[in-house]
């Protein structure tokens, strides 16, 4: 399998999980109310109306969380920093560059993953 296709089956599997995140209803309203539901056992009996695309979304969402903080681990691995070398101003802030990109850090990759998980 080349790169590109290794590339487009992995914007195809992205794609798909966030249209069917975008379909599902977010429980976090629920969570609150939920919360203080819990028994003694520590579960809440639940009953509540789910739609296919709802049970879709629930069904598959440990594994594809589990595979996005693999994926998201692995750039982290991939983009880290680096010194890069020559003269600097300041030698106690040496500048610093991707490993991977080369960009200065932080690099354009790890600045859009932390806006993502941070908001």
């Amino acid at each position: 399998m080349t790169a590109e296709e290794r590339e487009a089956l992995l914007r195809e599997r992205l794609e798909t999980i966030r249209a069917r995140s975008a379909k599902a209803t977010s429980w976090r309203s629920s969570t609150g109310h939920l919360t203080r539901l819990v028994n003694r056992d520590g579960f809440v009996s639940v009953k509540a109306r789910l739609s296919r695309e709802d049970l879709a979304f629930i069904s598959g969402a440990r594994d594809e969380v589990l595979a996005f903080a693999e994926l998201a681990l692995r750039l982290l691995d991939l983009h880290r920093p680096q010194e890069a070398g020559g003269i600097t101003s300041d030698p106690d802030r040496p500048i610093r560059r991707c490993r991977a990109c080369m960009a200065r850090w932080p690099c354009p990759t790890v600045r859009a993953m932390t806006e993502a998980v941070h908001g």
